[in-house]
């Protein structure tokens, strides 16, 4: 979506009034007036932007308007502005592009930077009421008022109090249980559902994985015969590389079913039944242990706010005295701590962030000493970017496996999340802590470069 947009009141005539919409996408409506669907609905939107309206428009009689050169939005049935007047902002524009209701002619990822960047809230997507007013007079004119159609059937409904087990296991199935062979499209052979760490500008997704699972092992300081706890292990892939790599016995915990069948396979496959336990259930519901190290990826975010006092300090009494812990968690700046109505929404229910000095604070608040702090933003870019890729490289295959609305879901998710981490509005850090012993020791070495990458 580039540059200023011309002014509507002098941007071009459709080819003739009555221009069709491409099959299937509402061709029985009319266009309206001489200029069309889209020259009305122009002018509605340009007050919600510091330049005007950053897109052009195709409206579903074919009419199109806004500057030549941006990113196409296409509207292309009534419903989909319907879906947005319904509920104004993020939430009703991403009902209206899962549902097909909303398309994007171009560079999806290009297109949402421009519309992020040109609001005049730079806060939450939230329209003026005197903006709603002018595009609801414009739905009027335009014969497409209505009740709007039921939200995508890809938008989670959980019920109940944030945080108990029982809608912790719900939220965690929405994403996670959408099926293996779905994740296994997008990730790497390793199964790793987390920030990479690229060590060079040729690194594959596979590389970035691999030096992704050895830096927390460093860190972590495993050797054989080391006792890991993997808490939110995903589909094993730091539990089987602890094992296989570093000689680790590891307990593996998910609250996915799908996960912990998949894992159970794997360690059989590779022989490791000796080394890697896979346990089904929360982390509220492991029993005591003593620990050598610790490791959370990018589980914490899922805790919740409230709760994250008692998961740190439940992590450090599942530590023996010396004992380390990696938390490596995303972070989020600005007054506005979830992951926004899509995400919530649609991927990750329940979720909450916070600045990643508010973690630390948590963390030393359990009695853990925080002894390194790794930021791997950038990081997270190159990763969503290499998901998205393999979505779009496979799309045709992604569509079959869990239809087109759960593939839409997957590519505005991927787009908005490397923006999010490109504009800084999100980051992901990596952790280190140690629980000290009864003198306060922490039997870390006094070099960083020893402490953090083991020489």
């Amino acid at each position: 979506m580039t540059t200023v947009p011309t002014d509507p009141a002098t941007a071009e005539a459709p080819e003739s009034p009555q221009s069709a919409a491409r099959p299937g996408t509402g061709a029985q409506h009319a266009a309206t007036g001489p200029r069309g669907a889209a020259h009305m609905l122009v002018p509605a939107l340009d007050g919600l932007f510091a330049g005007g309206l950053p897109v052009r428009v195709r409206a579903w009689d074919g009419s199109e308007a806004g500057p030549r050169d941006a990113v196409t939005v296409v509207l292309n049935r009534p419903e989909g502005l319907r879906r947005i007047l319904a509920r104004p902002g993020e939430l009703g524009l991403a009902r209206a592009y899962v549902s097909g209701d909303v398309d994007v002619a171009g560079d999806l990822a290009d297109g949402l930077r421009r519309v992020y960047g040109g609001r005049r809230d730079r806060g939450a997507f939230r329209p003026t009421p005197a903006a709603l007013a002018r595009a609801a007079r414009v739905a009027l004119a335009l014969q497409a008022v209505g009740p709007p159609p039921p939200p995508p059937a890809s938008e989670a409904r959980l019920r109940g109090r944030r945080h108990t087990l029982r809608r912790d296991a719900a939220a965690v199935s929405h994403h996670y249980d959408a099926g293996n062979d779905l994740y296994r499209l997008l990730l790497d052979p390793s199964m790793a559902y987390s920030c990479a760490y690229w060590e060079g500008p040729d690194a594959t997704l596979a590389e970035a994985q691999d030096a992704k699972l050895e830096l927390i092992c460093t860190k972590l300081a495993l050797r054989p015969g080391s006792r890991l706890l993997d808490v939110g292990c995903g589909w094993g892939s730091l539990a089987l590389y602890a094992a296989e790599r570093h000689g680790a016995r590891v307990t593996a915990v998910t609250l996915s079913a799908q996960q912990a069948e998949f894992v159970r396979r794997r360690v059989a496959e590779r022989g490791l039944g000796d080394l890697v336990t896979v346990h089904l259930g929360d982390y509220r519901e492991i029993g005591e242990g003593a620990f050598d190290a610790v490791a959370a990826v990018e589980m914490g975010e899922h805790v919740g706010r409230r709760e994250y006092r008692a998961f740190a300090a439940r992590l450090r009494s599942l530590l023996a005295p010396q004992a380390r812990l990696l938390v490596q968690q995303m972070s989020r700046r600005g007054r506005y701590r979830g992951g926004g109505p899509f995400i919530e929404s649609y991927i990750a229910p329940d979720m909450h962030m916070r600045p990643v000095g508010e973690t630390v604070a948590c963390l030393e608040g359990a009695g853990l000493e925080v002894r390194d702090v790794h930021a791997l933003r950038e990081h997270y870019v190159h990763t969503a970017r290499a998901w998205s890729a393999e979505l779009e490289r496979r799309w045709a295959e992604a569509v079959e496996l869990a239809g087109e609305g759960t593939a839409r879901v997957w590519r505005l998710y991927l787009a908005g999340g490397a923006l999010s981490f490109e504009e800084g509005r999100m980051g992901v850090d990596q952790i280190l802590a140690v629980r000290p012993d009864a003198s306060g020791g922490s039997g870390m070495p006094a070099s960083r470069r020893e402490r953090v990458l083991g020489g």
